[in-house]
């Protein structure tokens, strides 16, 4: 993939946030929308946060994502504040994705597939270095076992970047 490439998906992705019309998740969240073991919730209004960062995930999943951040977060981000504070929630949106049907060299977002949240409260999740996480498809938390996965994985790969895999972009 060429830097062109990887350019209008960024471009594309970004636009896709931005653009987004306000959806039945922005909603405010019942306990029955709470993800199993941690109880994170989809923030109301998160669609409106600043962009931390977009990546395109290879195969097996295929998709385009972008990651967005409350304020508490995104000062942290400008800092270069690790461990992020209390209070800081990152969201990721993922999308398959297709080809643009305007721009050849494009690859566009088709289908949502999910939603993740990250909470950071160092006390409440303690167990899991300090962070709650969601992850949420059609506004609705998957199973329990999905997310048995989260913190391992975070904890394999970033625990020394306090979890967070996404870098804030330049």
């Amino acid at each position: 993939m060429t830097p062109q490439h990887i350019a209008a998906i960024i471009l594309t992705a970004a636009a896709a946030l931005s653009a987004a019309a306000t959806s039945a998740a922005e909603k405010p969240s019942t306990s029955d929308n709470a993800s199993p073991i941690y109880g994170v919730t989809v923030p109301e209004g998160y669609r409106k946060w600043q962009l931390v960062g977009p990546a395109l995930e290879g195969a097996p999943l295929n998709e385009l994502r972008a990651v967005v951040g409350n304020q508490i977060a995104i000062d942290a981000y400008q800092r270069g504040q690790l461990p992020f504070p209390d209070g800081a929630v990152l969201v990721k949106l993922a999308w398959k994705y297709t080809q643009s049907p305007e721009f050849e060299s494009a690859l566009v977002p088709a289908q949502a597939t999910t939603v993740q949240v990250m909470v950071k409260d160092s006390k409440k999740y303690a167990a899991s270095g300090g962070w709650g996480y969601g992850r949420f498809v059609n506004g609705k938390p998957v199973d329990e076992a999905q997310h048995q996965t989260c913190f391992a994985c975070h904890a394999a790969r970033v625990k020394d970047r306090d979890y967070v895999f996404t870098r804030l972009a330049p």
